[in-house]
């Protein structure tokens, strides 16, 4: 079995994303109490953001701290792959 792969940056991420979790739950009591369109679209935006930020985050903190400097092959395709997700 592998060691955990955690970062410094880790529990600050957690945290935002425990905090959009609770923001995506009341977007659906809202869907659910029938709330208006048009504030369910603006808070689902703002969840949306929230976790978007939360993967940019983990994205750049991954190629700051897990990719070597002198760019083995191995970890340009690393940059290659994670990317996709920017």
């Amino acid at each position: 079995m592998s060691e955990p792969h955690i970062h410094a940056s880790h529990p600050a991420l957690i945290a935002r994303l425990k905090r959009a979790d609770g923001h995506l739950r009341a977007v659906i009591e809202m869907i659910e109490t029938g709330k208006p369109c048009l504030d369910i679209a603006q808070q689902l935006q703002a969840v949306e953001k929230a976790v978007t930020n939360a993967k940019r985050a983990l994205i750049h903190d991954h190629v700051d701290h897990c990719l070597d400097t002198e760019g083995s092959e191995t970890d340009r395709a690393e940059l290659k792959a994670i990317s996709r997700y920017l």
